[in-house]
């Protein structure tokens, strides 16, 4: 695999014009640049509005930053006990191994940790430390392996991961959070697959992934050979304006997901990075394309809708509840058409 880095290259590839130029270097003096070959053939150059460029392809709107974003938009640094771990919940934690990516969103909550002028890989003593703060706390069920994308190191760090990881009796799951599946799939081959299952656990991979046209043939060959192996999959995705803020979208992604075996998760309400105010919408703008997506699509393709509460107080769901209390056991319930019901409790 190779990738576009710089807005020279990205030039060179069409991806974008000369007069976007000077506009893409002021970005890249700040965030990181990185666009792999099959994300660049998904680039539709000549549509201003394409929805995979807007992912990644470097924009000067992310110079402007609004007083409410934060470099640390969900509180990781808050709920780190030792580096490289967030313990934001009782039993899981999350296990931050490394800080690149195979492609950089440009909408990422982590944009001011990814990346060469981030954080960077964990070093060996941090390492330690951080299994052996997982190995002292058996509350922790889960680790989800996070960063960056952890499916970019080698399967030879990550057999030595996961059997580290695999020798904590109490650890049960093991959750890895990527987007290579629909950005490198070439990158899930038997190797890979063996250093997943070296621990032993049991394993999720949870995919990234926003917009129907990323899950192309490849990115679904990837899963099957996921899953086929015994990894389970569930899906990521954030609502993101001008990408998928449209219920057909949404419905025409969950139903792809459904399809290649892969359940809806988590549906992210942008988060509050610095630089990502043109990517949100009002929360009542969200929930409304919510609702109109239910009414479309089985309860299968239907994700969470959740927004990381700024500061690091964690996951609250903004899907809209269709009940209303009305006192006396009494309940006013919406249907999926609006229509609304009576309900007294016994």
């Amino acid at each position: 695999m190779t990738s576009i880095t710089t807005p020279k290259q990205l030039l060179d590839a069409g991806l974008i014009s000369p007069e976007q130029v000077d506009g893409a270097e002021a970005v890249a003096a700040r965030y990181a640049i990185s666009v792999t070959d099959t994300v660049a053939s998904l680039i539709d150059p000549t549509d201003p509005s394409d929805p995979i460029a807007r992912q990644y392809i470097p924009d000067p709107a992310e110079l402007i930053q609004l007083p409410e974003e934060r470099a640390d938009p969900i509180g990781d640094h808050a709920r780190s006990p030792v580096e490289g771990v967030v313990h934001r919940y009782p039993d899981r934690v999350l296990l931050k191994a490394v800080h690149v990516c195979p492609v950089y969103c440009r909408f990422c909550f982590r944009r001011e940790m990814v990346g060469p002028q981030g954080d960077g890989t964990l070093s060996g003593a941090a390492l330690d430390a951080a299994i052996g703060y997982i190995a002292a706390h058996p509350e922790i069920w889960e680790v989800i392996v996070t960063g960056g994308d952890p499916l970019v190191l080698s399967p030879r760090r990550l057999v030595a991961l996961m059997e580290r990881l695999g020798a904590i009796s109490h650890l049960k799951i093991i959750r890895f959070h990527s987007r290579v599946p629909v950005t490198d799939p070439a990158r899930i081959d038997a190797a890979l697959i063996d250093a997943l299952k070296a621990s032993g656990k049991t394993v999720y991979v949870a995919l990234h992934a926003n917009h129907p046209r990323e899950l192309t043939g490849e990115a679904r060959v990837a899963c099957a050979t996921l899953i086929d192996s015994g990894i389970m999959m569930v899906s990521q995705s954030v609502l993101l304006r001008g990408v998928n803020d449209d219920p057909a979208v949404l419905a025409t992604l969950m139903r792809l997901f459904v399809e290649n075996r892969v359940k809806p998760y988590y549906l992210h309400h942008p988060d509050l990075a610095p630089g990502t105010s043109h990517f949100r919408m009002p929360i009542e703008e969200g929930r409304a394309i919510v609702a109109e997506l239910r009414r479309r699509v089985s309860g299968l393709c239907m994700p969470a809708y959740i927004l990381d509460i700024p500061g690091g107080h964690g996951k609250v769901q903004l899907n809209e509840s269709p009940v209303r209390s009305e006192g006396d056991g009494c309940y006013a319930i919406e249907d999926r058409l609006g229509a609304v019901h009576a309900y007294r409790d016994q």
